[in-house]
């Protein structure tokens, strides 16, 4: 086997051992993501999607990263993220991001907000998912 498949062979063994030596983190159930029932469009294909979260306790940055997925389910476009504040209060976040041309278009669309948290666990980032929701929405021109 040459050097270079080798190396990132290896390279990903370690990666994924790591990941499965992890703790399983799951969100508590205090901690919520909503997603607006409609983003819009703009005329040049930048979509803006919406929402709420609440979070409580982090150790490393943490993030509300959102997706949209239009034509195909097996196809995601990712919408940009927002640095999140985990104090217990609920807070609005917003996204803002240009998927490749024609990629979508107004109309319903399907939405998975994530907030989550890059822990540092035995000197790497690890993340943690502090909550998750898919909901259906009307992506509107605007």
């Amino acid at each position: 086997m040459p050097v270079r498949p080798a190396i990132a062979l290896s390279v990903a063994v370690a990666a994924l051992l790591l990941l499965a030596a992890a703790p399983t983190a799951t969100a508590d159930p205090y901690e919520t993501v909503t997603v607006d029932p409609a983003g819009s469009i703009a005329a040049d294909g930048t979509v803006t999607l919406s929402g709420t979260y609440r979070c409580l306790g982090n150790s490393g940055p943490v993030f509300v990263s959102s997706s949209v997925g239009q034509k195909s389910p097996s196809v995601r476009h990712g919408i940009g993220g927002t640095q999140a504040v985990c104090d217990g209060a609920e807070h609005r976040w917003e996204n803002t991001g240009k998927p490749s041309p024609g990629a979508l278009e107004p109309g319903a669309a399907q939405v998975e907000a994530t907030v989550m948290e890059l822990a540092p666990q035995g000197g790497l980032p690890l993340p943690r998912f502090h909550a998750s929701r898919q909901q259906d929405v009307t992506l509107t021109e605007g």
